[in-house]
């Protein structure tokens, strides 16, 4: 009897390996957001990691989370590396391409709870009086990436992280152009007041 439930175990353990082994190989999440800030305000949010602890979805989530800055301030070769609790786990980022106020291609390392190795970019496209903001992510999923994947939906797990992401970056991008859009006015004010002629004093009575 226990050779026969064995040989059930074993042969329901082979069929989902053999189920798993054909989940893709490959993986593509996507979010999308359209913000009343211009590409430039938006790209600051995300250049510079000093700004993402702000924004990011996962910082807020250990508030003891331990933060290490290396390379430039921000663009090609800025690296931000974190250590927390079990809801954030241990990585880092690296930008390895910035096109100003387009594209940001970043390296994603996760080392814990697993290891991986993903690609990040952010696109950024001019709408006239604002942007569209695109988050997405790609990675290889190995076979225990591919097990969970059965038993979860990474798309949906993952892209609300995404949304709620993209959410907190157009609050925080839209009062940044909020001000400079003040600061500009105020400057051109300022400027045209600089250019009014001076009015002349009154020439003094004549004596009789």
């Amino acid at each position: 009897m226990f050779k026969k439930v064995l040989l059930v175990f074993v042969v329901l353990i082979a069929g989902f390996a053999a189920f798993v082994a054909t989940r893709p190989s490959e993986f593509h999440i996507e979010r999308t957001a359209t913000m009343q800030a211009s590409p430039e305000a938006v790209y600051a949010q995300v250049v510079d990691f000093h700004r993402w602890n702000a924004w990011s979805p996962w910082d807020k989530l250990d508030p003891s989370l331990k933060r290490t800055f290396t390379g430039p301030t921000q663009g090609v070769g800025a690296s931000y590396a974190w250590a927390g609790n079990d809801k954030v786990g241990e990585g880092s980022m690296t930008i390895s391409a910035a096109q100003p106020n387009e594209k940001i291609t970043i390296k994603l390392e996760f080392q814990k709870p697993f290891k991986a190795s993903n690609i990040t970019t952010f696109t950024f496209k001019s709408t006239g009086d604002g942007s569209n903001v695109i988050w997405a992510m790609d990675g290889q999923n190995n076979f225990i990436a591919k097990a969970m994947g059965v038993f979860m939906n990474m798309d949906q797990l993952i892209g609300k992280d995404f949304e709620k992401g993209l959410t907190d970056m157009k609050t925080l991008a839209e009062a940044d152009a909020k001000q400079r859009a003040e600061e500009a006015k105020k400057a051109e004010e300022a400027k045209k007041a600089a250019e009014l002629p001076t009015e002349a004093p009154p020439a003094p009575a004549a004596k009789k």
